[in-house]
């Protein structure tokens, strides 16, 4: 199967970030993709890769992005898949808030879908339960993962 979620950042420097929605996308069986794409150093690529993604099978788009964090917006207004915004707090970062204010002040007609600071995780979870929508399979894991953080609730309080 060809991947239905495209992971993208700005550089290599937010892969660490990134990297969780990677891990909870594949622990949940969701094929993806992963690039970089910077929206102010390869613009040409960034549109190429926002217009095509859903010719090539791609149905949700986690892009992440630090300082002034272009990349998901720019994104947004170029593919009609929904996008996912992670904002990052890089060393050229006013605290993150720069980020995540870039990402999350969309203008009307262009919704970015925007988790917390550094929260990739939360992405790829959001990113597979719009899979899931469409596969059963997929709905399952989400289930399944979810019953497990339940479980991890419960055994912690029962552990005071």
């Amino acid at each position: 199967m060809s991947a239905e979620v495209g992971i993208i950042m700005g550089s290599k420097s937010d892969l660490p970030v990134m990297q969780e929605a990677a891990d909870i996308l594949k622990e949940l069986g969701v094929e993806f993709e992963i690039n970089i794409v910077s929206a102010h150093r390869t613009p040409d690529i960034m549109y190429d890769y926002a217009q095509n993604a859903h010719r090539r099978g791609i149905k949700v788009i986690i892009a992440g992005a630090g300082g002034a964090a272009h990349l998901p917006g720019m994104t947004a207004s170029l593919t009609p898949l929904p996008v996912i915004g992670v904002p990052v707090k890089s060393r050229n970062s006013i605290d993150g808030w720069d980020s995540v204010l870039s990402i999350l002040q969309m203008p009307g007609g262009v919704p970015v879908a925007t988790v917390a600071l550094d929260g990739s995780k939360n992405a790829g979870i959001l990113a597979a339960q719009i899979i899931g929508t469409a596969r059963p399979e997929i709905l399952e894991n989400i289930v399944e993962y979810k019953k497990g953080l339940h479980a991890k609730v419960v055994e912690s309080a029962q552990d005071l």
